[in-house]
């Protein structure tokens, strides 16, 4: 089966009439080595059910076709969704099973089977909410890998103490264990994009966490590094109550109130989580 290369994207794109979109992030992969290095970082397998996020022209999932024969692929672009089974079908003769759902990812909630791992070239602008979503919406997903922005693949993997260390950093580290796995240069996509981009993988793994913990928990994560500079006796005011009340839940946590956000892991948060559901 043959990938799609630079000559072929441009035609497809003319053929659709298509200018990519800045605001629905559309900047397609043309070389399909890269697409293949995706999906090999990925670690998928012929057993796998492969769930793709904004497939675009086609690229990635042609590359996942030459492993997986079951791809799912949810595309907004009723033009690119329209075309990507004829794309396929030109490449590929038989032996697979693609479904491709026109539909906004955010609001997606159901699919016509359980998908097991997710690999998607992700609009910069979304990527966050995205991966988060799909995470907690399809637990069947075992791993993920994911082309965001270099920035965000730096923030996605970062650990505590680290300036970049943040909120993805945390929400992602709820369901699983979060790494590097690689960077892309701008001169594989066309449209060629300002930065550069990075891949993120993640392995799922179940905590020792009381998943009813979780809302509450990202509320706090919010909270403390929506005001990251302030301590998290002030910081954690706007989801906790007044002072007094979070210095007693922080202490009761074992957590210093003067301390800041970026300087506490996943457990110091659920611990605060653990704590204020006692008072709150």
């Amino acid at each position: 089966m043959s990938l799609l290369g630079a000559a072929e994207i441009r035609e497809l794109a003319e053929l659709l009439d298509l200018r990519p979109a800045k605001s629905l992030g559309q900047n397609f992969v043309i070389d399909g080595n890269v697409c293949q290095k995706i999906v090999r970082v990925a670690g998928v397998t012929a057993d796998d059910i492969a769930l793709e996020i904004g497939p675009g022209l086609g690229s990635l999932t042609l590359a996942l076709l030459e492993v997986t024969s079951t791809v799912i692929a949810v595309e907004i672009d009723q033009r690119l969704a329209d075309r990507l089974p004829i794309t396929v079908a030109d490449h590929r003769d038989f032996g697979y099973n693609l479904t491709v759902l026109n539909t906004d990812a955010l609001a997606l909630r159901t699919l016509p089977v359980a998908p097991t791992v997710l690999v998607a070239n992700l609009p910069y602008n979304v990527s966050v909410p995205v991966v988060l979503h799909f995470l907690e919406t399809f637990p069947s997903l075992t791993e993920i890998l994911v082309m965001v922005q270099a920035e965000v693949a730096d923030r996605m993997a970062a650990g505590p103490g680290s300036k970049i260390y943040g909120v993805p950093s945390v929400k992602m580290a709820w369901y699983g264990e979060v790494t590097k796995a690689g960077s892309v240069g701008r001169n594989v996509f066309w449209p060629a994009p300002n930065v550069d981009s990075g891949l993120v993988r993640l392995v799922r793994k179940e905590r020792d966490i009381d998943p009813a913990l979780r809302e509450l928990t990202f509320t706090i994560v919010d909270a403390a590094f929506g005001q990251r500079r302030k301590t998290l006796r002030t910081a954690l005011g706007s989801a906790l109550g007044s002072p007094q009340i979070v210095e007693g839940i922080l202490r009761d946590a074992g957590v210093d109130p003067g301390l800041r956000g970026e300087q506490l892991s996943l457990q110091d948060f659920v611990a605060i989580a653990q704590s204020a559901k006692k008072v709150i």
